[in-house]
């Protein structure tokens, strides 16, 4: 049976479940195995529940580092945004004063071969090192050993060390010891409880702020929506400005205590793939442009929204599962299939952008939309909260 076959037959399946989880199917089928998906959420919630209660009660414990730490995570899985608050967050930290290290696990990054590992475990006595994305100065590995979002903070990111382990009570001591950086950024890391967070920044996803309210894998929630009380700050994503007076009582009701910061993802310029900076399009550029859209992400729909909004006109709009990682084969059937309907070029995403392969020589032009965090309320929150790191009162100090 060839591999290829069961690979389509796997992502067949997982785009099924996803369709499952955000209720855009509503046949027999669907109900079954929705309710076989509410029986495995139960049994995770109870797990999470418990791991929780662990930690509360110092059964397990966390490793302080002696350093500040800034945990930048969210209940959900995926879609709300993340990537661009870390980056926002980690280079005003960085322009205070601070000697930053981002810590990611790294999600679908190449893990060193086995027999690489086999070997170190053989020679060494302590653990293999974190893998080092950027030293502050140079970007040392690429986005398939790296993982999408650490390569691209990477790149953003002069002067800010990222790091690659999942576990990064290692990672962090390791930045800390090699680097000799003061502030650890967790990027990803509100359930990762062994290094605990002097702030913890939560992002809530307007447009979708639990999903459907179930725990995985019957829905998108890691944990309870309860447990938003351990935030520090909320940062409520993809804003259109308008206020959503329930979620922020709903915010409330379990935490009182937290300050809300809204913040919308604009739109900054078209960056051609492979190019340089000189190789830019103002947002202007696609107002009445016929064009193919593909992404592999969490929530394409507010992508493909912006390319409307800015004027374009989608002849073709290909959807990948959340962190697919385009082979030749793929690129070359986009490309085909976008000259076939008439488009001028293609436009993705800065996270899909990462992991493509080159382009045929001749073919369609492939761009990507960058976008950056604009703050549109709480913005002092924002300040207070960055000048929380850089001037910590005595109550943070580790």
């Amino acid at each position: 049976m060839p591999l290829s076959w069961l690979k389509k037959k796997f992502q067949t399946f997982e785009l099924y479940t996803v369709d499952i989880v955000l209720g855009r199917r509503a046949d027999t089928g669907a109900a079954v195995y929705g309710a076989f998906l509410q029986g495995l959420s139960m049994i995770w919630s109870g797990a999470v529940q418990a791991r929780l209660w662990m930690y509360r009660h110092r059964i397990l414990r966390d490793q302080p580092l002696g350093c500040l730490v800034v945990v930048v995570g969210n209940l959900t899985v995926g879609g709300t945004g993340k990537t661009p608050v870390v980056e926002k967050f980690a280079r005003a930290l960085r322009d205070r004063g601070r000697k930053v290290a981002i810590l990611s696990r790294g999600y679908k990054s190449k893990a060193p071969p086995f027999w690489k590992k086999w070997w170190f475990w053989l020679t060494h006595t302590q653990e293999p090192p974190p893998r080092i994305v950027s030293d502050g100065e140079h970007v040392l590995l690429d986005s398939e050993e790296a993982g999408d979002e650490p390569y691209m903070l990477a790149q953003n990111l002069p002067g800010v060390v990222v790091l690659v382990d999942k576990n990064r009570v290692k990672a962090g001591a390791y930045a800390i010891k090699r680097f000799g950086c003061d502030t650890l950024v967790l990027d990803d890391g509100f359930q990762y409880l062994p290094l605990k967070g002097s702030l913890n920044l939560l992002l809530v996803d307007k447009t979708s702020p639990f999903g459907n309210g179930h725990l995985l894998p019957r829905g998108v929630l890691r944990e309870p929506i309860k447990h938003v009380r351990r935030a520090s700050y909320v940062f409520l994503t993809k804003s259109n400005g308008q206020r959503d007076h329930d979620l922020e009582e709903l915010i409330a009701r379990y935490n009182p205590k937290a300050d809300i910061v809204e913040c919308a993802h604009r739109p900054q310029y078209l960056q051609r793939v492979g190019a340089g900076a000189d190789a830019r399009q103002p947002l202007g550029w696609l107002k009445g442009r016929r064009i193919a859209a593909f992404s592999g992400i969490a929530t394409p729909e507010s992508f493909e929204k912006f390319l409307r909004d800015l004027g374009a006109t989608l002849l073709v709009r290909e959807r990948f599962l959340d962190h697919y990682r385009y082979e030749a084969e793929d690129l070359a059937g986009l490309l085909a299939q976008a000259e076939r309907e008439g488009a001028e070029c293609l436009v993705t995403t800065e996270k899909d952008a990462v992991r493509i392969p080159p382009s045929p020589p001749g073919s369609l032009p492939i761009y990507y939309l960058r976008l950056e965090i604009d703050i549109i309320r709480g913005a002092a929150d924002f300040d207070e909260a960055v000048g929380r790191i850089c001037f910590p009162p005595s109550g943070l100090r580790p």
